[in-house]
């Protein structure tokens, strides 16, 4: 189902600039993005936009996806946390690229953690660990990651994920006002953070802590 509107919609974001990395195009035509939205929606889950999916919180559009996991130069042995899972399509896709490894996805809300659940079960991507909790406090237990990626707006960079980064890792995040953010790509070393401006984008606030 929708397999055909899937395809036009990876082949959509190639064409535009926004898909360059094989690996995450097949992940994308891959992971049925229709069953992480409402079922009302169903019939707009390939167009290129973010869509409400409840609780005030919204599922990135597709070009966002693909530029946030092309950035992380995802490989297939990383252990990756994301922060914000949502209905969970994000982290489906990463789990499809990162094939050895492990993804952690942690959400506040425990309704919509519940719905990700559901929906990666239906989606046959049961390999993604949901944790109910505050992720601008990371997730300790499983640190340290590879890669960090982060879904929601903050005002400022959490220090906690910068701790639970390993050296060598990245972490992506939204950093700004609660209505519009530089999408801010952090290389770790051993003795210091460099920071990377990927451009202006606009995410739902990441509230918690180190958050709104």
């Amino acid at each position: 189902m929708y397999e055909e509107e899937r395809i036009e919609m990876v082949e959509r974001l190639i064409a535009f600039g926004y898909l360059r990395s094989e690996k995450v195009a097949e992940a994308m035509e891959k992971v049925p993005r229709h069953l992480f939205v409402p079922k009302d929606l169903e019939i707009h889950a390939y167009e290129d936009r973010p869509l409400p999916v409840g609780e005030e919180q919204t599922i990135s559009a597709p070009h966002m996806v693909a530029l946030m996991c092309d950035a992380l130069e995802l490989r297939e042995d990383h252990r990756v946390l994301e922060v914000g899972a949502g209905t969970g399509y994000h982290a489906c896709v990463v789990a499809h690229i990162v094939k050895k490894g492990s993804v952690f996805a942690v959400e506040r809300i425990a309704e919509l953690a519940e719905k990700a659940k559901e929906n990666m079960e239906k989606a046959g991507c049961g390999r993604v660990h949901i944790i109910v909790g505050d992720g601008t406090k990371g997730y300790g237990k499983e640190a340290p990651y590879d890669r960090i990626c982060v879904t929601a707006g903050a005002p400022d960079i959490p220090p906690p994920l910068v701790e639970q980064l390993k050296a060598g890792g990245k972490l992506l995040i939204p950093v700004g006002s609660r209505y519009i953010q530089d999408l801010i790509l952090v290389d770790k070393t051993e003795n210091k953070i460099e920071k990377k401006n990927l451009g202006s984008c606009a995410f739902v606030p990441l509230i918690g802590e180190y958050g709104w």
